[in-house]
C-alpha cells in the first residue's frame, strides 16, 4: 500500500529543523533580491545623475542612497580648516528606490505562501523574523560602506573677488565634505522600514493565507489595502509617463531619467497630496535645489528673503502654471477607479456605509505614510570665522508636508468615493452573491 503525498497544512507541521533551513534560504533570497533590486535601481540612477565621475566615491554614494532608501540616516560633516567651518544637513529618502525594494522584497517574502491553504503564527511569525534578521544585517554591512569624504572645490568667480579671496584661503587647507551612516538611527528606522514592508505586504495580498485568529480581518482590510497600493502605483505610473515624454521632447534625457530612477515617487505622491486638497511648506535658497518641476520651485522660492516658509498647494501651484488645477480632476478619477476595485474586491455583503468607512480609513493612514516620507530638509553653509552663511556657497531647501491636514482630506475623500465606488460596484458581480433566480 503506497503512502499519499502529505496536503499542505501537513507539510507546514514539518520537523524543526527541515522548517528552519527552508524558511532560512527563502528569507535570505529575499533580503538578498531586495537589496540587488534598490542597488540596481539607485545605480542607474546615479549614473544618470553623473555620479560615476565622482572621484573614488561611487561606491560610497550609492551605499549611501540604499542606505537612506530603507530609512537609514546618513550624516554629512565638512571641515574647512582653523578658519572656515562648514555645516551641512540631508533628511531625505530616494522613493524610487524604497518602492522598488518594497516591491521586491513584500513579493519574495510572501511567494513561498503562496501555495498553502493555511498558515499558522508560528510559521507566519518564523519567516518573519528571518526576513528582518537578515535584513538589518545586510543593512549594517551596507552602512559600512556608506562613507566618504570629498574635497571642496572652490571656484574663482571672475565677477566676486571675494569668493576668489576666500577660495585661495580655503584651498590652503584642502577643505572637505563628507557623509558618514549613523549606524544607530538606521537600524532602528530599518526595523521600522522592514516591518512595514512585511505588514503592507500581508495586508494587501489577495491569495496568502493568513493565522486563523486573523482571518475575520481579511474582508475589511485586505480590498481597501489593495486599492490604496493600486492608487499609489498608479501615481507612479502616470509620472512615469509624463517623465519619459520630458525626456524624448524637452531635452535633459540624463537628469529627468535621473531623477525617474531616484525620487519619482517623492513627486507624484506630493502631487497626490495636493490634489485632494492637502498641503506642503517649503522653501529654497540658494544655488542649490531639488530635482522638482519647474512650477514648485518656483513656489519654494517665491518668499524671497523672508524667514517664513512658502506653503505649496493647489492654489499656490496653478498661481504659478494653471495645468496644476489638472492635479483635482486627476486625483477624483483615480481615487474612484481605487475605491471601484476596493468594492469589487469585497464580498457583496459589505453595504455601502462600510465601503465609504474601509476606504476612508485606509485612504487616511496611507496619506499618513506617504506624506511623511516625502519630506526634504537640505542645507549647506560655509562660515569664514565663524561669521554666517557664504550666499554664494550656502543654501537651504525645505519641504515638510501638513501630515495631518492631508490625512484628514483623504480621509473625507475616503468616505465619498468608497460610498461611490461601493454604488458602482453594485452593477457588478462579486464574491458571495447568488443569482435570484437560482
Amino acid at each position: 500500500m503506497t503512502s499519499s503525498p502529505l496536503p499542505t497544512s501537513a507539510r507546514s507541521s514539518a520537523p524543526p529543523s527541515g522548517l528552519y533551513a527552508r524558511v532560512a534560504l527563502q528569507a535570505l533570497a529575499a533580503v538578498v533580491a531586495g537589496f540587488v533590486a534598490m542597488g540596481v535601481v539607485a545605480g542607474l540612477g546615479l549614473w544618470a545623475a553623473g555620479a560615476a565621475d565622482l572621484p573614488g566615491g561611487f561606491t560610497a554614494v550609492l551605499a549611501a542612497v540604499v542606505v537612506m532608501a530603507s530609512g537609514g540616516k546618513v550624516e554629512l560633516s565638512g571641515d574647512a580648516g582653523a578658519l572656515a567651518g562648514t555645516q551641512a544637513e540631508l533628511t531625505a529618502m530616494p522613493l524610487t528606490v524604497t518602492l522598488v525594494g518594497a516591491l521586491v522584497t513584500g513579493f519574495c517574502f510572501l511567494r513561498p505562501l503562496r501555495h498553502h491553504a493555511v498558515t499558522s503564527a508560528r510559521e507566519l511569525l518564523l519567516r518573519a523574523v528571518g526576513v528582518v534578521v537578515l535584513w538589518l544585517a545586510a543593512l549594517a554591512g551596507i552602512s559600512a560602506l556608506a562613507r566618504h569624504d570629498f574635497p571642496l572645490t572652490l571656484g574663482g568667480d571672475a565677477q566676486d573677488p571675494l569668493m576668489d579671496l576666500f577660495g585661495d584661503l580655503l584651498d590652503a587647507v584642502n577643505p572637505t565634505v563628507g557623509f558618514r551612516t549613523d549606524i544607530g538611527p538606521t537600524l532602528f528606522y530599518g526595523l521600522l522600514w522592514i516591518l512595514g514592508v512585511l505588514a503592507v505586504a500581508l495586508l494587501v495580498s489577495r491569495r496568502t493565507p493568513l493565522p486563523p485568529r486573523l482571518v475575520r480581518y481579511q474582508e475589511p482590510v485586505r480590498p481597501a489595502a489593495f486599492a490604496m497600493l493600486l492608487l499609489l502605483l498608479a501615481y507612479v505610473v502616470v509620472g512615469l509617463v509624463i517623465g519619459i515624454v520630458v525626456a524624448a521632447t524637452k531635452g535633459h534625457a540624463a537628469e529627468t531619467f535621473a531623477v525617474l530612477l531616484l525620487g519619482l515617487p517623492n513627486v507624484t505622491w506630493i502631487a497626490l497630496g495636493v490634489g485632494i486638497g492637502g498641503s506642503w511648506q517649503g522653501k529654497a535658497e540658494g544655488p542649490f535645489g531639488l530635482p522638482m518641476p519647474q512650477v514648485l520651485d518656483a513656489v519654494l522660492r517665491g518668499g524671497g528673503d523672508s524667514p517664513d516658509l512658502s506653503t505649496v498647494d493647489l492654489s499656490s501651484l496653478a498661481a504659478q502654471d494653471a495645468r496644476a488645477w489638472w492635479l483635482l480632476p486627476v486625483a477624483a478619477v483615480l481615487v474612484l477607479a481605487a475605491a471601484f476595485v476596493a468594492a469589487v474586491r469585497s464580498p457583496a455583503r459589505i453595504t455601502l456605509w462600510q465601503h465609504a468607512l474601509h476606504l476612508g480609513v485606509a485612504f487616511a493612514l496611507t496619506m499618513l505614510v506617504a506624506a511623511p516620507v516625502t519630506l526634504v530638509e537640505a542645507h549647506f553653509g560655509l562660515s569664514v570665522l565663524g561669521i554666517g552663511d557664504l550666499a554664494s556657497l550656502g543654501g537651504q531647501v525645505v519641504l515638510r508636508p501638513d501630515v495631518w491636514k492631508t490625512a484628514g482630506f483623504g480621509l473625507l475623500w475616503g468616505l465619498a468615493f468608497g460610498f461611490l465606488g461601493g454604488l458602482l460596484a453594485s452593477r457588478v458581480r462579486r464574491k458571495g452573491e447568488v443569482d435570484q433566480d437560482t
